[in-house]
């Protein structure tokens, strides 16, 4: 199967009030188009400057959420187009984003990336670091960026329980943050979960977008990026 028949299998397996990331780093630009011509108009990468390339090489209606680690030296690649980052795991990471926002006149939507998998090689704030982000004298003093939700990245397993287990944990954070700091903006209503082997049980749990790879495109090529 090929890129059109993938995305067609999954947008029947979704419902429709989530929304579709073609998670698209490492592909050449050439199967970015053949996605985008079967009406595919968000996607995700997880390099900043490889989104800005493809950006600027892409057509301008496309939705650009960025996914992966983003260091603060590359902030100033993706501010002035990117629809949504998803990764905002430290109050200094936010800060630079914000100040780059600034320099923009935009104001930037983000999620808090949540560490629920709580693996060494994972990134991500715990329930109470995004607490204490979310209460910073610092934090609300920013104009110039706004949080839709949080993001999550379950464990690398085999065990489906642990997965729905860690989907869970997400959720409920999401609903504890809702509560206590957003009761009063329907703005923070994004839950992030879900890649190629568990969308459908991140779905099943609550996950209002899912980040999808592999399944559309096939296997990654890191030898070649653009």
């Amino acid at each position: 199967m090929g890129i059109r028949d993938n995305l067609e299998l999954i947008r029947k397996q979704i419902p429709n009030d989530v929304k579709l990331i073609a998670v698209s780093k490492t592909k050449p630009i050439e199967d970015l188009y053949e996605a985008y011509y079967v009406e595919q108009r968000v996607f995700g990468e997880n390099k900043a400057q490889e989104l800005k390339e493809k950006a600027e090489l892409m057509p301008k209606d496309i939705e650009w959420h960025f996914i992966g680690h983003l260091q603060t030296n590359k902030v100033k690649y993706i501010v002035p187009f990117v629809s949504l980052i998803h990764s905002i795991d430290s109050l200094r990471l936010l800060s630079e984003v914000n100040k780059e926002a600034i320099k923009n006149n935009r104001i930037v939507s983000c999620l808090m990336q949540i560490d629920i998998a709580h693996e060494q090689t994972k990134f991500g704030l715990l329930k109470q670091e995004a607490i204490e982000l979310l209460t910073s004298v610092e934090y609300n003093d920013m104009k110039n960026i706004i949080f839709c939700g949080v993001m999550g990245i379950g464990s690398i397993t085999d065990d489906k329980e642990q997965t729905r287990y860690e989907f869970r944990e997400l959720k409920s954070i999401f609903k504890e943050l809702k509560e206590r700091f957003f009761s009063d903006t329907n703005n923070f209503r994004e839950i992030s979960m879900g890649m190629s082997d568990d969308y459908m049980l991140a779905i099943e749990e609550g996950s209002t977008m899912v980040r999808i790879g592999s399944s559309i495109f096939g296997a990654r090529n890191y030898g070649t990026q653009l």
